[in-house]
């Protein structure tokens, strides 16, 4: 099967602290995962875990210290060679729509300085063309937007205006980091609802990087679930968001609120760890909180498990011999909490 973009063993590690006192924190540590043309591959979790390390490493921002990216079938350090290219295929849009546009110019003069740059049409009469375009894509008019500066538009018009503008150069690849955590609630679902529109149409690929489960169910073919720069559950987002498997999953879901007076969050919620200390930890990450650790859990890194119904869980309890009590104990956990 053809894929847009694999991420092959992906590690990066910081060095933080003073001179003389040095921690090395590895942010990403050993991912893999694929997307495929025209899906919506969601990178899911909590503030903290890699996944924006993730984005800008494959956007070219961050060096990774180990691992492959191949682009199209290629690794991405080659299109270096052609950076235009790799930039024109792969593009971003970020989580403040404020900070993509300069504040001092009108925000048509982006899509005039975006479409000149990459050659994508020369007379006016052409390059207004391709902008109205792909504003109506986004449910936007070129009037709209005409001299006027990005303090003069709302943050949902400013967020649509941004994911036109990269558009422009008609990319396979959209990476996409927390786009509607700065939009007001009412505009997120038309927002996440583009984004299916522009696969559907488009054949595009979106990298959806968010902490947000709903839209990222809504919104998703698949999702990975990380936690302290690992992948800790990954495959089709029904499977993994509605019968969860690693109970770092099982928490984040939980921990969406429901509206319904009646669920109530009962258990008292405590912390014994800090960030620092589980990016520390030997075996696994969440080993210091997780309701279901064992010994081994404390000296071991667990392995990939992949299941038969085609979901990869990082966790000791799912090798081989302890997977049907890792699903008793699940469903007891989850019977007790219903």
């Amino acid at each position: 099967m053809d894929k847009t973009l694999e991420v092959k063993n992906l590690t990066k590690i910081f060095s933080v602290g003073s001179i003389f006192s040095r921690t090395k924190i590895t942010a990403v540590d050993n991912v893999s995962f694929h997307i495929r043309p025209a899906e919506i591959f969601a990178l899911a979790g909590e503030s903290g875990c890699g996944k924006t390390t993730t984005a800008k490493i494959i956007l070219g921002f961050e060096e990774p210290t180990t691992g492959e990216i191949l682009f199209k079938g290629k690794p991405i350090w080659t299109w270096r060679r052609k950076p235009r290219q790799y930039m024109k295929d792969v593009q971003a849009v970020f989580q403040n729509p404020f900070e993509t546009f300069n504040p001092l110019k009108p925000v048509d003069e982006f899509f005039y300085e975006t479409v000149r740059n990459y050659g994508i049409a020369e007379h006016k009469n052409d390059v207004e063309a391709v902008i109205r375009t792909k504003l109506e894509a986004v449910g936007l008019s070129f009037e709209e937007i005409r001299g006027r500066y990005p303090n003069e538009l709302s943050g949902g018009q400013l967020q649509r205006a941004s994911i036109a503008r990269a558009l422009l150069t008609n990319p396979c690849l959209l990476v996409a980091d927390e786009p509607v955590s700065m939009v007001d609630a009412s505009l997120r679902i038309s927002i996440v609802n583009l984004f299916k529109k522009l696969k559907d149409e488009f054949g595009l690929s979106v990298l959806y990087i968010t902490h947000d489960l709903a839209t990222a169910y809504y919104v998703s073919d698949r999702i990975a679930i990380m936690f302290r720069g690992n992948i800790i559950e990954m495959g089709p987002v029904d499977l993994v968001l509605t019968k969860p498997r690693h109970p770092y999953t099982r928490l984040l879901r939980e921990s969406v609120p429901e509206p319904d007076p009646q669920k109530k969050w009962l258990q008292k919620i405590t912390v014994t760890t800090t960030e620092h200390e589980e990016y520390l930890r030997k075996g696994c990450k969440f080993g210091g909180r997780c309701p279901m650790a064992i010994n081994r859990c404390k000296t071991e890194v667990p392995e990939e498990c992949f299941l038969e119904d085609g979901v990869m869980v990082k966790c000791h309890l799912y090798e081989q011999e302890d997977v049907m009590q890792a699903e008793i104990i699940g469903s007891e956990q989850e019977s007790k909490k219903g």
